[in-house]
């Protein structure tokens, strides 16, 4: 087993109090597997991603346990985390093409980047993994201003994964990118598991349709908590939370025409993390909710590797 979650909580630390932006979150991957992270905005996919390698100084660990490839990750510990920050586990950060220093050619970031890990710049290497991207090999003697959007985005996933990690976390790799460069870096992304850079991977996104093309399982979060997870296209085709149906129903699909009826959204919005309701948090959303939501539901395994927290699932 590559990745293996438990009860994992993650609180934010605000004026108001805290934000409990992950709250006994557990779930696994198996060695070679693209794992797509999927919710509305604020339902803690981001900080499930950033807590895996670097909790920054607002966040709390406030519980569970992570570990990757059965050693147990000091994600609490920020010194002792270096050790396996790149190594074991890495980042291609959200607005990564922003992430590069715009002072430093790129082959000179890449080799600073492998220094501090103690590594050896090996050049052949490196141009090698960038014409697997479709980069030529001159991208090492330009500055981050002389590159494209794209071309900027492959790049730091080429950084991210020279020192091939067990697991990648590719946290909103594709949201700034037009349609044909989100294909391209997609493709990339497959090619960096296949060719055994990476062992497994988070790619966590708002898209679903792009989700389900990459992916092998989907996660699907909702207010700090796991509300479903099941193979990509078990999840397309038949989702079982309330939450995941409306989700899916929600978003258009290409080359449909919607003449006779509107999309709707999904009525209300997230409740507050700062004072969560008991029970399941999509209660005051969800159609089917009853007396019974008002006890938070366990994450149920109704058929093979199909995760669901849902007393109606």
């Amino acid at each position: 087993m590559s990745l293996r979650v438990t009860e994992l909580s993650v609180h934010y630390r605000t004026l108001r109090g805290e934000v409990r932006a992950l709250d006994g979150v557990s779930f696994s991957m198996a060695d070679g597997e693209i794992l797509g992270l999927a919710g509305e905005s604020g339902c803690g996919k981001t900080t499930l991603g950033k807590s895996l390698i670097r909790l920054d100084g607002r966040m709390r660990h406030a519980g569970g346990t992570v570990e990757l490839d059965g050693r147990e990750l000091p994600i609490a510990d920020d010194r002792a985390m270096n050790a396996f920050r790149f190594h074991e586990v890495s980042l291609i950060p959200q607005y990564s093409m922003s992430a590069l220093n715009p002072t430093r050619k790129i082959g000179r970031m890449a080799g600073e980047l492998l220094r501090s890990r103690g590594v050896a710049l090996d050049r052949e290497t490196l141009e090698h993994r960038l014409a697997l991207v479709g980069l030529d090999r001159d991208v090492l003697d330009r500055y981050p201003i002389e590159l494209s959007g794209g071309m900027r985005q492959r790049t730091v996933m080429v950084i991210s994964t020279l020192l091939d990690p067990s697991l990648l976390i590719a946290d909103e790799v594709t949201s700034a990118l037009d349609v044909s460069t989100q294909k391209s870096v997609a493709r990339a992304l497959l090619g960096f598991r296949d060719e055994g850079f990476v062992k497994s991977m988070l790619f966590i996104t708002h898209d679903l349709a792009l989700t389900s093309r990459i992916a092998d399982t989907i996660m699907v979060m909702y207010a700090g908590r796991l509300a479903e997870k099941a193979p990509a296209d078990v999840m397309v085709k038949a989702p079982r939370h309330p939450y995941t149906r409306l989700l899916i129903n929600s978003l258009p699909e290409v080359g449909v025409r919607y003449t006779g009826e509107r999309l709707s959204g999904i009525q209300g919005s997230p409740p507050s993390l700062l004072d969560p309701p008991p029970g399941c948090r999509f209660r005051d959303r969800c159609p089917l909710a009853d007396d019974r939501c008002a006890e938070q539901p366990p994450a149920v395994e109704i058929e093979p590797d199909h995760f669901v927290a849902c007393w109606k699932a």
